[in-house]
Parts: C-alpha cells; sequence; structure tokens
C-alpha cells in the first residue's frame, strides 16, 4: 500500500509542476530556477526522450499504456518481493502514468527542466522517476528474479545426486 501512496503522490507532483509550467511560462519560454544548474523551460513534447519518434505519438501513448498496465499487473500478482523491486516499479508506474496522462489530454509531454551547465534533453517529474526507476527494475531483476525459485528447489534437495553418486 505504501508504494501505492508513493507512486501517486509522484505522480501529483508530476501533475502540479507541469500544470504551473503550463499556466506560467509561455511555449518555449525560459526563466531562471537554480542558478548555473537548471532553468524552468516550457517544451511541447510529442516525442520521446531527445523528441524521438515525435511524428508517433500514438505509438508512444500505447507503449505508455502498455507499460503501465504491466506494472501494475506485476505489483497485483505479487511479482516484487522485497523493497528494491516495489520501489523501482513505483518509480516506473509513477513515470508511465505522468506522462501518459499528458499524452491522453494534450498530445504532448509537457518538459520543462532543463539543464543550464551542458546540452541535454528539456525533461519532467515523470522522466526522472523513469530515468531512476527503470535501471533499479534491471538491477532488481538482475539481483532477485529466479533466486528464491532456485533457493526453495534446493532446499527439498530436488535435483541433487543421491549420497552414493548414481
Amino acid at each position: 500500500m505504501f508504494y501505492a501512496i508513493f507512486a501517486a503522490a509522484l505522480v501529483v507532483l508530476d501533475q502540479i509542476v507541469k500544470y504551473l509550467v503550463r499556466a506560467n511560462i509561455p511555449p518555449g519560454g525560459s526563466v531562471p530556477f537554480i542558478p548555473c544548474l537548471l532553468d524552468l523551460t516550457y517544451v511541447q513534447n510529442t516525442g520521446a526522450a531527445f523528441s524521438i519518434l515525435r511524428q508517433h505519438t500514438w505509438l508512444l501513448t500505447l507503449t505508455s499504456a502498455v507499460v503501465v498496465l504491466a506494472m501494475c499487473l506485476f505489483l497485483v500478482k505479487g511479482f516484487f518481493k522485497n523493497r528494491l523491486g516495489l520501489f523501482s516499479a513505483a518509480l516506473v508506474l509513477a513515470g508511465g502514468v505522468g506522462n501518459l496522462i499528458d499524452r491522453v489530454l494534450f498530445g504532448f509531454v509537457t518538459d520543462m527542466f532543463q539543464t543550464t551547465f551542458m546540452e541535454f534533453a528539456v525533461f519532467n517529474v515523470a522522466d526522472c522517476c523513469i530515468t531512476v526507476g527503470v535501471p533499479l527494475l534491471f538491477l532488481y531483476v538482475w539481483l532477485y528474479v529466479g533466486k528464491d525459485e532456485k533457493k526453495e528447489g534446493g532446499a527439498d534437495g530436488a535435483g541433487e545426486l543421491p549420497p552414493d553418486g548414481t
């Protein structure tokens, strides 16, 4: 339950920040946010990261919906067995839902964080969730998925040779 609330809170944060940017900065406009680090720049991104696939918003919307549904299914079915899995799934789910809301309602994703110390894509809170959540999800899969089953299989002696070696 905590992870569902955590994911929902991140979606709410993402949507509030996007709303404030849309309400207070004209498209393409920029205001200083954290000196020498970040500006708030309103970008309407119809593509994915770095605006790739911007001509295929429908494909990105469909992909986002599939990822959101898959994360929900994995969570409901109890696929994630520990905090790392639940935390990473909550991040990916929040990021997917946050950007999916924008794609469905507006046909684009509202991006706003622009680094001023280096050239980089403009991004949003949902993107941050996905960027942190996906590598953590891979780490979870690498470290934990299948390990419990192997332990359980070995605990009852299954797959082991009899004491005489035959």
